[in-house]
């Protein structure tokens, strides 16, 4: 009897155990799910870059980088930027857009972006926040990250997952793969590594962003004077000539104009043209300028510094013309012409004529 009882007894308590871990599976698998939900309503929002008037299209290129996270919310925050709005709405891969549309950010000034930002994060409770590696992009994510106690990852060319991606350092010679542990990622990206998502196609829809009492007495946006060209903007050309020291002066440049005329393309230049100031320094391709990646880079009497060549050494195909054979240019250079520009580029300019 005694040993029937003890047999009984561990039966028993077997039967209570299994049925203990049976609960717990089941309690696991709830809460699974319920973490399942939690990353599927939290998503990725992307800080549109515009001019109130049309997207900047380097947008696009970071709506394709966020799509690669999850569901995708755009922010369009400006003064009378409700053309913007519907825009983006029609961009492939947009569920929702924010709209903040008021005179307080005129201008985009992140000292007042930055708590619209905030108050956004707080009620949504996104995943990532990116912007494009732009000057207005740079200056913003930063201050949102220190403000949301996170560390921001900068200039990102790749992502591998949720939570690592890919980066370039030392002027583009390395490599660099970043996992961030952060709750919240703040990311900026640079846009010539992702195309640009398609115009057609989205179905977003609208609704208004968080409403913040913006009090900025840093700053103030006094006016802006924009270079008006009817060349094509420099980081979204599909062909780029530029000019370095070797253009020996300003007007010289005109030679560069004409033939970019001829190929319907942008006009660049080296960081030393622009402190030589041989022309404005908006033109400037580089580590410290403007990245491009165009399907075609002329580069003409620029040396091929490391700085000038991380903006632009992702293009399709460079040409390079140079009178010092030994210019590291050459290095990248798909097709090299040894001669002296003075005499090439007029002679491509006139060869585009016939």
């Amino acid at each position: 009897m005694i040993e029937r009882y003890k047999l009984k007894n561990v039966t028993i308590r077997i039967k209570k155990v299994t049925k203990r871990s049976e609960q717990l599976s089941l309690l696991m698998h709830r809460f699974d799910n319920h973490i399942c939900l939690l990353r599927r309503f939290n998503g990725t929002l992307v800080v549109a870059e515009h001019t109130n008037e049309k997207l900047v299209p380097i947008t696009l290129n970071t709506i394709t980088a966020a799509s690669k996270l999850g569901e995708v919310t755009c922010l369009v925050a400006g003064s009378q930027c409700a053309k913007v709005a519907e825009e983006i709405s029609k961009v492939q891969g947009v569920k929702k857009i924010l709209l903040a549309d008021n005179e307080v950010y005129k201008g985009f000034l992140p000292e007042s972006l930055t708590p619209l930002l905030v108050a956004a994060q707080n009620q949504f409770k996104f995943t990532h926040i990116l912007a494009g590696a732009t000057a207005m992009g740079k200056s913003l994510i930063p201050r949102v990250a220190a403000k949301l106690d996170v560390s921001p990852v900068s200039d990102i060319i790749g992502i591998n997952d949720t939570d690592t991606f890919v980066r370039t350092i030392y002027a583009g010679n390395a490599i660099q793969t970043v996992k961030s542990k952060d709750s919240v990622k703040l990311i900026t990206v640079r846009g010539t590594a992702f195309e640009a998502a398609q115009v057609e196609g989205g179905s977003g829809a609208t609704e208004q962003a968080p409403t913040v009492d913006v009090k900025n007495e840093l700053s103030e946006f006094v006016s802006q004077e924009l270079t008006k060209s009817d060349r094509p903007e420099l980081t979204s050309a599909r062909t780029v000539v530029s000019g370095g020291r070797g253009m020996k002066n300003g007007d010289n440049f005109k030679l560069l104009y004409d033939l970019a005329d001829k190929m319907n393309a942008a006009v660049g230049a080296s960081r030393a043209a622009v402190d030589a100031g041989f022309v404005p320094n908006d033109m400037q391709v580089g580590q410290t300028g403007k990245i491009v990646a165009p399907d075609l880079y002329i580069a003409v009497g620029i040396s091929g510094a490391i700085q000038h060549l991380a903006g632009m050494k992702d293009s399709k195909v460079i040409v390079a013309i140079n009178k010092d054979p030994e210019a590291p240019i050459f290095q990248v250079a798909d097709y090299g012409l040894v001669a002296d520009l003075f005499k090439a580029v007029p002679e491509m300019t006139d060869a585009m004529n016939k």
